[in-house]
């Protein structure tokens, strides 16, 4: 989550005055990157993914499963072991820190290559990185887990190990942030700065899933009973980690050279939210209480959603099925003038607002805010209009890390005053630069897809991971320069809108192009289901399932032939996903709670009911 760079942070107050300083050599070092790699052409196509795992301690004689806050001596023993067995390797993989004290980030040593089976060595490369980490963390009660949610985060039961309570330090009312939050001081700072530009900490009401013994009206049982902020029939949560400490699944691939990649990103775009959800998002029961301004309410049907895996926080049972609104509310640092004014018109973690080639201008249907003088200077230097706006756009931030140490750079051979900026803006995709010239990388343009939760077994992930690098495939052969598959930006807002809508939940259709094939040059758009969406709708759309199998039968060499009849395993999972005949893991993790014979059928997910629940996760 961020630059990755070592040495010490600045405090927010101190660090905002170096934000002119860090803005305006990023733009510097931006553009040197841009002239040097503007022209390269023929790069291979290459990819990786990224996976954040939280670690799990596991109490038998108690019968609890709490968070593991082992990054600290844990993370240095995973890079000592990648150091001291050969470095970089497909099968050395590489760790980082993440948000979370309980949690580690890996990834491929090297990237994966553009072959067919090279997808076969994906589920392994992931298996093998559990392993690694199982191993080193050198506890037999501890064990890696890919959860995007830790259920009962912020209970008032004992769920971290060692055993940690809040302080004078901690703002919220139900986490010890300090202690749950990784040592690396940046994800400190980046907490506060959020707390300190916004003027306040993030208050967020998640609506209750009501059972059939839920009170009714339900009012939270952790709130003080003098709290305001507390809606009936939600949960609230009130601190910066309930976002960023749940974790995901990221893909990031190599196109061929800026041109390629700008279509692979355009492509994407439309693709991106429903990889998010697939259901739209219906209204809980109205109140007639006063709200206040500060106060985030996130209504998610928590039916169908391709990836959904968080549908439960604080020991309870939401109404929610995915993470992404929630990280919206807990990272948006926009002061009340900002968003009154629509000076900076989302939160930082939000979806992608700008295409980026010249075929899909037409899509932009919607006023892009963008920085000025950023503008001006780029477009001087050179940059096309399009791509220069992009930028631009990410500089109407401020950057929320300032490493002291770091302010002076040479700017030809640096890039991190630009990552700065760039690195803390999470949308659903990111655009991102090669390395400096002076770096002996042949790192090239790269689009990161990042709107997927990670899921419950290396098998899925693996599959979810396949899903999108072949459907990058079939976007540059099949997308007619990306065009063919644009859907206007008005359009991707009004489907995420519709997640308002009180009947979402009987209709769960979304916008959607349905000329993305080589055959038609026109747009038609037409409202289709998630299962219509990526399985076809019978002559109409032959579904984006249909358009990979097309690419895979398009595939000549033969060992290419014996890979892809493995894949389609991988595929198959996606499919039926989409169907609705295979359910999501926020689905499971309802189903097996409430089945559960210790569950009152109340919402509360208990110590002895989470215990179980992860046992039985990690025997999978």
């Amino acid at each position: 989550m961020g630059l990755i760079v070592d040495g010490p942070v600045l405090p927010w107050d101190k660090g905002k005055n170096h934000a002119g300083h860090i803005k305006d050599h990023g733009i510097t070092q931006l553009l040197n990157v841009w002239t040097s790699s503007k022209d390269r052409r023929s790069l291979p196509f290459k990819w990786g993914e990224e996976i954040e795992c939280m670690v799990i301690a596991f109490n038998d004689e108690e019968k609890n499963a709490k968070l593991a806050l082992c990054q600290e001596e844990l993370l240095p023993r995973l890079k000592k072991y990648v150091t001291d067995h050969g470095g970089q390797s497909r099968t050395m993989p590489s760790f980082q820190s993440e948000y979370g004290r309980y949690m580690i980030e890996s990834t491929p040593g090297i990237p994966y290559g553009d072959s067919i089976s090279d997808l076969l060595t994906v589920e392994l490369n992931m298996r093998q990185r559990r392993s690694l980490i199982d191993q080193l963390v050198n506890k037999p009660t501890h064990t890696p887990m890919t959860l995007t949610v830790y259920p009962r985060v912020g209970v008032p039961d004992v769920f971290t190990e060692p055993h940690r309570v809040r302080t004078t330090e901690d703002t919220s009312m139900f986490l010890p942030e300090a202690a749950v939050t990784s040592t690396d001081p940046k994800y400190t700072t980046i907490a506060k700065g959020i707390d300190s530009r916004r003027g306040h900490k993030p208050i967020i009401n998640l609506p209750i899933f009501l059972d059939t013994a839920t009170p009714q009206p339900f009012r939270d049982p952790t709130v003080p009973p003098d709290c305001t902020e507390a809606l009936l029939d939600h949960i609230l949560l009130d601190a910066v980690s309930f976002g960023p400490g749940c974790c995901c699944l990221q893909v990031t691939m190599q196109a061929t050279d800026i041109d390629q990649a700008r279509v692979l990103y355009d492509s994407l775009i439309p693709i991106a939210p429903i990889m998010v959800r697939n259901t739209l998002v219906f209204a809980s029961q109205p109140t007639n209480e006063p709200v206040d301004s500060r106060v985030y309410i996130i209504l998610v049907n928590p039916q169908l959603a391709l990836t959904a895996a968080s549908p439960a926080y604080k020991g309870f049972l939401s109404n929610v099925d995915c993470r992404w609104e929630l990280l919206s509310k807990c990272i948006d640092d926009r002061t009340e003038e900002e968003q009154k004014d629509h000076r900076i018109p989302d939160s930082r973690w939000s979806h992608v607002r700008w295409y980026l080639t010249q075929e899909c201008q037409k899509y932009n249907d919607i006023e892009l805010v963008y920085d000025e003088p950023a503008y001006e200077r780029m477009t001087e230097a050179g940059m096309d209009d399009i791509l220069a706006k992009h930028f631009a756009n990410l500089y109407i931030r401020d950057p929320l890390v300032v490493y002291p140490n770091r302010l002076e750079q040479n700017d030809e051979q640096s890039n991190e005053h630009f990552e700065s900026i760039q690195s803390s803006v999470w949308q659903t995709l990111r655009f991102k630069p090669p390395q400096p010239p002076n770096v002996n990388s042949d790192m090239g343009w790269r689009v990161e897809f990042r709107s997927m939760e990670v899921q419950l077994t290396d098998f899925e992930n693996a599959a979810f991971a396949i899903f999108i690098v072949l459907l990058s495939r079939v976007l540059l052969k099949f997308g007619g320069g990306g065009a063919a598959w644009g859907l206007p930006i008005s359009m991707v807002e009004e489907n995420m809108r519709r997640a308002q809508e009180r009947d979402a939940a009987r209709s769960q259709k979304f916008l959607f192009n349905t000329s993305a094939t080589p055959e038609l040059e026109r747009d038609t758009y037409g409202e289709m289901t998630m299962d219509e969406i990526v399985n076809g709708k019978g002559n109409q759309f032959e579904g984006l399932m249909g358009l990979i199998r097309r690419y895979l039968d398009s595939l000549e060499a033969e060992d290419e032939v014996v890979a892809r009849r493995e894949v389609d395993v991988y595929l198959e999972l996606v499919s039926k996903r989409a169907k609705g005949s295979l359910k999501t893991t926020a689905t499971w993790i309802r189903d097996f709670v409430r089945s559960h014979p210790q569950y009152k059928y109340d919402s509360v997910i208990s110590r002895e009911v989470n215990y179980d629940m992860l046992k039985t996760v990690d025997s999978m």
